[in-house]
């Protein structure tokens, strides 16, 4: 009972999470910021469904290290774009 009521509160977090990263469409910061609490939530369910089978935490960890990878890269491209424009708007950016 308890464990259904994870798994349904770590869906319904990860849709808000979806919701927000398809609303805030303005600063490349705030749609970095919803990719990182989507992966906070991908990892809460991970995490659930690793206690559930009783497998080791060692999955958890590699989840971990490669988001921590993710978040460096989508910092260092953000310092990046604001080096080169000036700001972090997307109207400003020229996709061509």
């Amino acid at each position: 009972m308890l464990m259904m009521f994870y798994w349904g509160l770590s869906c319904f977090l990860f849709l808000m999470g979806i919701f927000v990263f398809v609303s805030n469409r303005k600063h490349l910061l705030s749609m970095l910021l919803s990719l990182e609490y989507i992966v906070l939530n991908l990892f809460f369910m991970l995490y659930i469904y690793l206690n559930m089978m009783n497998y080791l935490s060692f999955f958890s960890m590699m989840f971990l290290v490669f988001s921590v990878c993710e978040g460096a890269l989508g910092l260092s491209v953000l310092v990046s774009m604001i080096r080169t424009h000036g700001n972090d708007y997307f109207q400003t950016f020229n996709i061509l």
